[in-house]
């Protein structure tokens, strides 16, 4: 599709959604299924300077109904066919909170509950846009591979950033996401030059061209982006021979924020770093650690507090906004629940979410370490691991590890190689060997509340 003919669209989108409904501060919502009549209603909504909520696909009626409640919104808009619709107008009126440039409201994942609803301003947008494009030279004629879905923050990097430099924006049909095959067929057709990404799309991408021997690498990507969650060292040690003309990047951000820290890191250490730096601040971009309410002014371990150019300063009409956003100096700041260690040199590496730590008989264990060592064995395709209550530990580790085909791994095999990298306690005590894929939610992360309930209801 041409830029004309998707100003067009935009432009029939925005006369539409202006007929009969004066222009208000309160948002509009679009369940956000990727297409061009979606694109169209977002371009129409930026330019007439009204926010829009955008919705996963994913949500249950009960979820997108009470997100759009809190939003205070106008209007549902759903995409049927090639175009979209509009439900009833509702009687809203600006949600209290809103602040006055917000473009697009974006929500978190919802892994812990009802997903937060994060405002981020035309400011905000601008200059990521400018950014990124500077970043990743992004041009006219630029191809940007879309994996994430279109209510995922990665949009502002894959899609508005690309248009904003008149780039070239190649979508993933999202029905299609995990399928291999059609991922690596869709590469070889349009050539990408930028592709970022969670780490589920490069583990498809190098499995299916490894069950192809033959697979000529992709040679059209320049600038290879892994963010969104630790990408196993098994994946990233094949994607120099997936992706041998590319720059290697490892970029840190959350929804709140937008990205924060850059990395960029060479072939070899692709292959044999455990975990990858989490990089240097962006431009403009402020970090602190604390330890509790403790500065940690140098070297040593503490949540991550962050503040960037193109962060939202709180959550819409949410009563957690104090607990994750303060005011520090003259700046805000968002606590984003990571933490991080941070070595002489300055360098920062993410050792897991603070509430992705559990106590196993008193002794604090991150789940996500155990998981980096499991991903290490070269007999693993991927791996999860859970914690279920336990009378008598207070919690119980479960490790869900799908096999590489023909591994010949056993549960005793994988018992023997946490031994030589964990403490006993964070040894899991059941290991569940699994033949299809870990499931995974709408960002591409693994769905834990779907592996406990697998134990729960069995």
């Amino acid at each position: 599709m041409s830029y004309a003919d998707l100003a067009t669209l935009a432009r029939r989108a925005g006369a539409e959604l202006a007929a009969g409904d004066s222009p208000a501060a309160c948002p509009l919502a679009l369940v956000a299924v990727k297409s061009t009549a979606s694109l169209a209603v977002i371009l129409a909504c930026l330019a007439a300077r009204r926010p829009l909520l955008l919705l996963s696909p994913e949500l249950g009626e009960e979820a997108l109904a009470a997100l759009a409640r809190r939003a205070n919104v106008r209007a549902v808009l759903t995409v049927s066919d090639t175009w979209f619709e509009r439900g009833p107008l509702l009687p809203a009126e600006a949600p209290e909170g809103l602040p006055d440039d917000t473009a697009l409201i974006l929500t978190t994942s919802g892994s812990t509950g009802l997903p937060k609803l994060v405002p981020v301003s035309g400011q905000a947008i601008d200059s990521f846009a400018q950014w990124a494009g500077a970043q990743f030279a992004l041009d006219a004629g630029t191809r940007v591979l879309n994996y994430a879905p279109l209510n995922f923050d990665l949009c502002l990097l894959d899609i508005w950033a690309t248009l904003r430099h008149g780039g070239c924006v190649v979508p993933v049909a999202a029905d299609r996401a995990v399928d291999g095959t059609y991922l690596r067929r869709l590469l070889r057709d349009t050539e990408p030059q930028v592709i970022q990404a969670v780490p589920l799309l490069f583990r498809l991408l190098t499995e299916a061209t490894d069950a192809e021997a033959s697979e000529a690498p992709f040679e059209s990507v320049r600038d290879l982006i892994l963010t969104g969650d630790h990408t196993p060292q098994a994946v990233r040690a094949r994607l120099p021979r997936a992706f041998p003309e590319a720059r290697l990047h490892n970029i840190y951000g959350c929804t709140e924020t937008n990205d924060s820290m850059l990395h960029t890191f060479m072939p070899e250490e692709a292959a044999e770093a455990g975990t990858l730096p989490l990089g240097r601040p962006l431009p403009g971009v402020a970090i602190r650690l604390l330890d509790g309410d403790r500065e940690v002014p140098g070297a040593g371990t503490g949540e991550l507090i962050v503040s960037t150019p193109f962060q939202a300063t709180g959550y819409l009409a949410d009563d957690r906004s104090p607990e994750r956003f303060e005011r520090h100096g003259d700046r805000a700041w968002y606590r984003t629940g990571d933490l991080v260690e941070r070595d002489a040199a300055g360098q920062l590496r993410l050792l897991g979410r603070t509430d992705f730590q559990v106590k196993v008989r008193g002794v604090r264990v991150g789940l996500e370490e155990v998981e980096r060592v499991l991903n290490a064995h070269e007999g693993v395709a991927e791996a999860a691991v859970i914690a279920l209550p336990d009378d008598e530990a207070s919690k119980v580790l479960h490790a869900f590890v799908r096999p590489v085909v023909g591994a010949g791994l056993t549960a005793l095999r994988l018992r023997a190689h946490c031994a030589a990298h964990l403490s006993r306690l964070a040894i899991p005590s059941r290991f569940h060997l699994v033949d299809d894929p870990l499931p995974v939610g709408p960002t591409g992360k693994t769905d834990r509340r779907r592996l406990e309930e697998k134990l729960t209801t069995t």
